[in-house]
């Protein structure tokens, strides 16, 4: 039928993917006299966006909807980009779906103009979408977006009731009677948890995708999946109090307070002067206690120091194993200062902390595997496939406009396909997806998106910002890292450290500076012997430190340590605000950040440092062997990675690995398939990439065996980088 099809189109371009620009965009060309303005498809002027959504009016065209009444109605579907028309939706089309409507009666209020049709076959009930509301009927805001009519709507079905009379709706703690209803909802995967569908569908609004779940086990797949079946409107956008600006800044303070029991400072507990034995070191755990580095004996910063509080915790929770009994060895100081600190009074601005004890309490629960984390995001990513077309030769630009495509979404499945710039009939050729996310990952960090060598940090390029290019940036980071592909591996310290606990309680240090002159003025300052010195250098930099808000009155050569640390925070982090926000919203993809930002240690590793060196044996155990193959061909190759191992051979172990699979290294969540070996009767080896198998050619001696695979091998990677390197 022609509605079906409508639908199966709007499904693939209005998808969630419209749904989070519509708050953002909804106000903006709302004009005064909109709220008496009626709707073309309901003909009612309320303006109410929890129960119809958002109401816009096209002033050019003198035309005003309800965001409900026109994403559910049967026969329209989204032909234009999102700023064209209201909300991608042409205006002819508007019109065409409004003349369509004004033939059929609404089957509550048998006025005209009834838009939305029951998908049940056979039903011929057609409605108004408030009077569908009204008559509680099912509209379903994701797939095709089908409306079921009050005979057809999906019901929840409940095996057996050992519930009390009535119980809490776990949002409103009003009491309701525990049956499925369509007003009330009860969790997939909580027997007691019981909800009215109004408290949902408010809740779901301000949490966003990304926040809501069943608020008693915290799941979000199973309920989110659940209350979309049941008419819950989940709109893809950040939760409403992360969209508010500094909301919790007050939260974030860096504690600096003395909290042992003998503090030795003269100068007081909040005394803290950094790079000396008088900076304040805050527990490792809480971050809401702290102490001087001379009140612990503390040799430096590096070392670690729990308050007491999380040193209990971490020994109920078998972190550390009892220290035997011993005698005191013989010191100038007779008890340890360590046991002499007391529970410092706990802020309620100091909210990190207690989140951190809670992870602590939970003992190893929180120390999870990277590679686990990595294919728990993956669970959401859906079977079915979207094509992405790549040019091989400029896979930056290439990867851009498929990420910026309408029809794009990154919890859909990915496809690679390949084209030549220069094929005039451009045909296409299937591509791995991991050897693709592999040259992307590499493109970033040879992008002017990141300053520095190694360790990079965010760099300030304005062209890039007015491009959104951080935030595709970040996106395409969390795309990598869920859909299987490899990890960055060149982040700072620094910067991994601001995206998971925040600027706020992030310290720069000296080797995040990539200005050459700016590293100098710093090594000038911490090397400045005496106030006059420091004062000529303030005066030498006045300007300078005038612009970046660094000016400040030096009194005692203590001052520099201020100083210094002033000027490492703009250069380091208040410098590249916008662009850190910018690329903080990208890694919002499909969750990634959040779940950073809850396993840190975890995800540590794989965006600061690079994986580990391949060697023999890895790659021996990687490569499985799935068929019957040739024995003394698979000795061959036994012996052809031993000998590039001993470094008799100019291929390499990640040479092979490229080769076979794209990827210089293995994803944090390994490949997918497994990579196999097979061996065939061939002058040449073959590396099919994307099933990541491997084809030996058999041949009769080892001589003949390493020369095919060394010959093979380094040729067809030169002519890759050479096909590649003018873009790089």
């Amino acid at each position: 039928m022609a509605c079906g099809a409508a639908r199966e189109e709007k499904s693939d371009t209005a998808s969630l993917e419209l749904l989070p620009s519509a708050p953002r965009k909804m106000n903006e060309n709302k004009p005064g006299g909109s709220q008496n303005s009626t709707c073309v498809f309901c003909r009612k002027n309320d303006d109410c966006p929890i129960k119809y959504g958002e109401k816009k009016t096209n002033e050019k065209w003198n035309l005003t909807v309800h965001y409900y009444c026109l994403l559910m109605s049967s026969g329209i579907w989204q032909r234009g980009k999102e700023e064209e028309g209201v909300y991608g939706f042409l205006i002819e089309d508007i019109r065409k779906e409004v003349t369509r409507a004004s033939k059929l009666k609404c089957s509550v209020c048998k006025k005209t103009g009834a838009s939305i049709g029951c998908v049940a076959p056979r039903c011929k009930r057609s409605y108004h979408f408030p009077c569908g509301l009204q008559r509680e009927c099912i509209f379903q805001f994701t797939g095709n977006f089908a409306s079921f009519c009050w005979k057809h709507r999906p019901v929840q079905i409940i095996t057996s009731n050992n519930c009390r009379d009535s119980l809490l709706c776990t949002i409103c703690l009003e009491f309701i009677e525990p049956i499925p209803t369509y007003s009330v909802l009860r969790s997939p995967c909580c027997k007691n948890a019981w909800f009215h569908r109004d408290c949902l569908q408010v809740q779901a609004i301000n949490a966003g995708v990304f926040f809501f779940r069943c608020t008693v086990c915290n799941n979000s797949d199973i309920f989110q999946k659940e209350m979309l079946r049941m008419g819950i409107h989940i709109p893809e956008k950040d939760a409403s109090w992360e969209l508010e600006e500094n909301a919790y800044q007050e939260l974030l303070q860096h504690y600096e307070h003395c909290d042992v029991l003998r503090c030795r400072c003269k100068e007081g507990r909040d005394y803290n002067v950094p790079d000396s034995k008088w900076e304040i070191k805050c527990c490792q755990c809480c971050g809401s206690s702290g102490t001087h580095l001379a009140c612990s004996s503390l040799q430096s910063r590096e070392q670690n120091w729990e308050c007491l509080e999380c040193r209990s915790i971490l020994y109920s929770a078998g972190e550390f194993q009892k220290a035997k009994k011993h005698s005191l060895p013989k010191t100038n100081v007779g008890i340890n200062d360590c046991l002499l600190e007391e529970s410092s009074p706990k802020l309620p601005r100091q909210s990190l902390g207690d989140q951190h004890k809670d992870l602590l309490r939970q003992g190893s629960k929180f120390r999870r595997d990277i590679s686990t984390l990595i294919i728990e995001l993956g669970f959401q990513v859906k079977k079915k496939p979207k094509k992405v077309v790549i040019n091989k030769a400029n896979i930056w630009n290439s990867a851009l406009d498929g990420f910026r495509n309408r029809n794009f979404n990154p919890s859909y499945a990915i496809d690679i396909v390949y084209v030549n710039e220069n094929d005039h009939f451009g045909r296409e050729q299937p591509g791995s997806k991991q050897e693709f996310l592999s040259l992307l990952m590499q493109q970033l960090e040879n992008s002017p998106l990141f300053e520095g060598s190694l360790s990079k940090n965010l760099s300030l390029n304005s062209q890039a910002l007015k491009e959104n290019l951080y935030y595709e940036a970040g996106k395409m980071v969390a795309i990598s890292l869920v859909h299987g592909g490899p990890s960055p591996g060149f982040f700072s310290q620094t910067l991994f450290n601001c995206l998971a606990y925040g600027p706020e309680n992030t310290q720069p240090v000296l080797d995040d500076v990539s200005d050459f002159d700016v590293a100098q003025i710093m090594i000038r300052v911490n090397t400045a012997a005496t106030v006059a010195d420091l004062n000529s250098l303030v005066n030498d930099y006045y300007k300078y430190l005038e612009l970046i808000g660094c000016l400040r009155l030096i009194t005692s050569i203590s001052d520099k340590y201020m100083l210094a640390k002033d000027i490492l925070v703009y250069h380091v982090i208040k410098r590249v605000q916008a662009p850190f926000e910018s690329f903080k919203q990208g890694l919002k993809t499909l969750g990634v950040l959040e779940k950073i930002q809850t396993y840190p240690e975890a995800f540590f590793h794989i965006f600061c440092h690079k994986p580990e060196n391949l060697s023999a044996k890895i790659l021996s155990d990687l490569f499985t062997v799935h068929t019957l193959s040739d024995v003394q061909t698979l000795g061959f190759w036994n012996s052809y990675l031993q000998a590039i191992e001993d470094g008799k051979s100019t291929v390499t172990m990640e040479d092979i690995l490229i080769f076979a699979t794209g990827c210089k290294s293995i994803p944090p969540a390994g490949f997918k398939p497994n990579p196999s070996i097979e061996c065939l009767h061939m002058d040449f080896p073959v590396g099919n990439k994307c099933n990541n198998c491997l084809a030996l050619p058999i041949t009769s001696t080892y001589k003949e065996f390493q020369e095919s695979m060394d010959f093979a091998i380094k040729n067809t990677l030169r002519l890759e980088k050479e096909e590649n390197s003018h873009f790089i």
